[in-house]
């Protein structure tokens, strides 16, 4: 019996990884083409230059509906199997809307960007549900910095091959990771999902503050989209290849930092980094080396800041019965920040405002995220507690978690069975894991953990967690 358990146990995290790496996969390439031809990317420069457009329209446009799909998916996908499906329809239309660009088809491109922007916005707050179910909390840091590198070494490939040989074969490539994209999201396995309802708990507020602030930050963003590349089109070489690299460097980082270091700190080293971009944007010129160093600071910046509020995003699922809603409204927020910072780079651009101008305009910006910081840090705190305090007891030696547990006063000692059941908690297994590992029933181990409660004098994981981690601190 213990074999055939085991067996069990050993097959399940088989299918978890599995799903997981199609989950990663194919949400990376989707979100590659997003970036390669829907934002900025070369692929969709090079049709519009081609057929004598002006690109500005046809991109804010694509960026609007797409804002308009993340803001939607939240009221229509209210399921994993909804999202799934979902995802793999939005896939296929954003594919049949590509082809006017193919066959320079010019009076159908703002209408297919428009349904195409639309369709990836759905898709993309979709992936919410499958990032939810396929992933624990305690990985989705890592996660989310996987996800945010390899869609962006993609993009470089595209962008790369789009300038080197033809933007038509850039489409071509775009549209080809697509439709890789959804055969990995049609794999992902469902018949062993099973969501339990969740009654959302203080979530409205955090997550508005978060998305006040992903808004207020990611308006330098379109700053730079409208105003700062621009000024370097003569580079485009250069800016094709070189453009990410130093946003996939700082994620590579933050993905490995030691738990140890506080993160909330880095974002103060972000919020520097942009105001030195924008301070060198306006002191040196508009060479080579001016702009590695110009776009290392502020894609730097920028690799920090989205993998903050994506990771939170990500853990922010698990308090929802609706990650689509969640996953869409902060994301939505970015896209929105984006849009108003292009509006404001459109503006400055017509009015002829010189360097100086944009980087007082930024640094006031900046001004605001820093007062924002502090009540935002604060919030996420309270909400996401017991996700941060997962990472850190799990990244403690067992003798050190032991440690922790023992130096607890409990109102009564756990038995040998409660100690047990209390370490596989710890480590933020179900109650479903739980009692298979332990062969015994799921109401058994509610009930031990009922008691495990009582003796701590806690009333939730999130409150005994919190007790071990200010015991591991003391």
């Amino acid at each position: 019996m213990n074999f055939i358990i085991r067996w069990r146990i050993y097959m399940d995290k088989k299918n978890t990884k599995y799903n997981y790496m199609l989950s990663l996969i194919g949400f990376s390439l989707l979100f590659a083409y997003i970036l390669s031809f829907q934002f900025e990317g070369q692929v969709l420069y090079g049709i519009l230059e081609t057929n004598n457009l002006e690109p500005s329209l046809y991109i804010q446009m694509s960026i609007v509906f797409h804002f308009f799909g993340l803001v939607f998916a939240g009221k229509v996908v209210k399921s994993i199997v909804t999202a799934k499906t979902s995802m793999i329809v939005s896939m296929g239309i954003i594919l049949l809307v590509s082809i006017p660009f193919l066959l320079s088809m010019t009076k159908l491109f703002l209408v297919s960007l428009m349904i195409s922007g639309f369709a990836s916005g759905l898709a993309v707050a979709s992936w919410g549900y499958i990032l939810k179910y396929t992933s624990q909390g305690n990985m989705r840091l890592k996660v989310c910095a996987d996800l945010l590198i390899i869609s962006n070494i993609v993009m470089i490939g595209i962008d790369v091959l789009s300038l080197k040989t033809s933007s038509i074969i850039g489409l071509l490539a775009s549209m080809g990771i697509l439709l890789f994209s959804s055969l990995f999201i049609s794999k992902v396995e469902l018949h062993n999902i099973k969501p339990n309802p969740i009654r959302e708990r203080g979530i409205n507020k955090p997550l508005l503050i978060l998305a006040v602030f992903v808004f207020i930050v990611t308006i330098n963003s379109g700053l730079m989209y409208q105003v700062v590349n621009p000024s370097f089109a003569n580079l485009r070489n250069l800016t094709t290849w070189y453009w990410a690299i130093p946003y996939i460097v700082a994620i590579l980082l933050l993905r490995n930092l030691p738990t140890s270091i506080k993160r909330a700190r880095i974002l103060y080293v972000g919020i520097f980094m942009v105001m030195a971009s924008f301070i060198l944007f306006m002191l040196l010129g508009r060479g080579s080396l001016d702009y590695i160093i110009i776009d290392t600071f502020m894609l730097g910046a920028f690799g920090v800041f989205d993998l903050f509020w994506w990771s939170i995003l990500a853990e922010m699922v698990d308090l929802t019965d609706n990650p689509a809603r969640v996953f869409g409204l902060g994301l939505a927020a970015n896209v929105f920040g984006v849009l108003t910072g292009g509006a404001i780079g459109i503006g400055i651009e017509s009015l002829g405002i010189g360097g100086a101008e944009v980087t007082v305009i930024a640094l006031s910006i900046v001004c605001i995220t820093l007062v924002m910081l502090p009540p935002l840090n604060h919030q996420l705190v309270m909400l996401l507690k017991n996700h941060s305090y997962l990472m850190v007891y799990e990244n403690s030696s067992s003798n050190q978690q032991n440690s922790i547990i023992s130096s607890i006063k409990t109102l009564d000692p756990l038995t040998i069975r409660e100690q047990e059941v209390l370490d596989h908690i710890l480590s933020g297994e179900s109650n479903k894991y739980i009692a298979k590992a332990l062969s015994i029933s799921e109401s058994t181990v509610k009930t031990h953990t009922r008691n495990i409660f009582s003796k701590y004098d806690v009333e939730s994981r999130a409150e005994l967690i919190s007790t071990i981690l200010k015991n591991q601190y003391k």
